[in-house]
């Protein structure tokens, strides 16, 4: 005899609604993901403030001009292609500047003596058609970049030529002393002798004095020495694609060491998490020395920068010493000197070598109307 029940009429309405729901909910439902979506990277903060960044992708910026954008390109690719940066002993530079020096021999010819000074071997430029009456009594003094190990005289040429021909100037880089066979302060001494020399045909209120990277460096040494040795005051300074702040753990610190230099030289100069805040300089030329000295970062000393004259930064947003360019500029800033400071943005640590790109074109422009403006006549 088989047992039979009944389903109360409340539970079985219950029962099918719940059935007729589900499969509602199921007809509904979205179909499943192919493919999980990447977490989004996460940015982390340490107690002292360390940030720590995932590794992320930096496109070519749009705000470059076109000629820029390729530019920037070229110069990272170049930075990872060995052969193009082997030293040519004739340039005591990387063999891609060649290139560049012989583009601005075409655009701006200039006449070049290769002479002395105090004893310091010297290029002296002047225009081609003759300096003009207007800057007669009026010189600037080059300081040649190089890491104070290098580059002459390929960074005396690229810097020199286009604010002789451009601005009418007559332009005296020299030669002076750097490492590894000599150290701080030869020169400082170098340039304060040739300085010392031209005083006797200048005043010092017509006298410019400009370099870029260690040059740029060295202009600010230079000027501290004077100050030391009772040289009076030039008219002027560019200190370009540099700073005055202390050359630890290289040549500059800051923000831009970490943030800047893989994006503008496709490298990485920062030192590793966890390493030991040096306390001299990897550049040779100042290894023996305190880097926090004035002489060699006037940047630490207010005294030494309220007197420079003044003063034109310039620099990049991916240019290493962006963040020793910016902090010099503000302590200018706030001691009353008059200071100016142009960042291009993307472009990178002495960008203005190659003068075929509109930013370059805007640097040399500046730099002539800067002096013009602040020499005397």
């Amino acid at each position: 005899m088989r047992a039979s029940f009944t389903i109360p009429a409340g539970l079985r309405r219950a029962a099918l609604a719940g059935a007729a729901a589900l499969l509602a909910a199921c007809a509904h439902a979205p179909a499943p993901a192919a493919e999980a979506a990447p977490a989004p990277a996460t940015v982390t903060v340490d107690p002292d403030g360390t940030v720590h960044v995932p590794a992320m992708s930096i496109p070519i910026t749009p705000y470059l001009s076109p000629e820029g954008q390729a530019y920037l390109v070229d110069h990272l690719l170049t930075m990872k292609t060995p052969e193009k940066l082997a030293p040519t002993p004739e340039l005591g530079a990387a063999n891609f500047l060649q290139a560049f020096i012989d583009r601005q021999k075409i655009l701006f010819p200039v006449n070049r003596a290769d002479t002395e000074i105090a004893g310091v071997r010297v290029y002296d430029y002047t225009p081609a058609g003759g300096v003009p009456a207007e800057n007669a009594k009026r010189v600037l003094i080059n300081l040649h970049g190089g890491g104070f190990i290098n580059c002459w005289p390929a960074c005396a040429e690229l810097e020199s030529m286009p604010v002789t021909h451009l601005g009418g100037f007559r332009v005296i880089s020299p030669e002076y002393r750097q490492g590894p066979d000599h150290k701080f302060p030869a020169a400082s001494e170098d340039v304060a002798a040739v300085y010392t020399e031209l005083l006797k045909s200048y005043p010092a209120a017509n006298i410019g004095i400009f370099g870029c990277s260690a040059g740029g460096m060295l202009t600010g040494m230079s000027l501290a020495w004077f100050q030391k040795h009772g040289l009076p005051t030039p008219g002027a300074a560019g200190i370009y694609c540099a700073g005055n702040t202390p050359p630890i753990p290289s040549y500059f610190g800051g923000d831009a060491v970490f943030t800047a230099t893989a994006a503008g030289e496709g490298r990485f100069f920062a030192p590793p998490r966890g390493a030991e805040a040096p306390v001299r300089s990897r550049i040779g030329y100042l290894a023996d020395e305190d880097p926090y000295n004035p002489l060699i970062a006037p940047a630490v000393s207010d005294d030494v920068l309220a007197a420079f004259p003044p003063t034109q930064f310039i620099t990049g947003t991916r240019s290493f010493d962006l963040s020793s360019a910016v902090y010099t500029h503000s302590k200018l800033v706030r001691l009353g000197v008059k200071a100016d400071l142009h960042v291009w943005e993307g472009m990178f640590h002495g960008f203005y070598t190659n003068p075929d790109v509109p930013e370059s074109r805007e640097a040399y422009d500046v730099m002539v109307r800067f002096f013009d403006t602040h020499l005397g006549r």
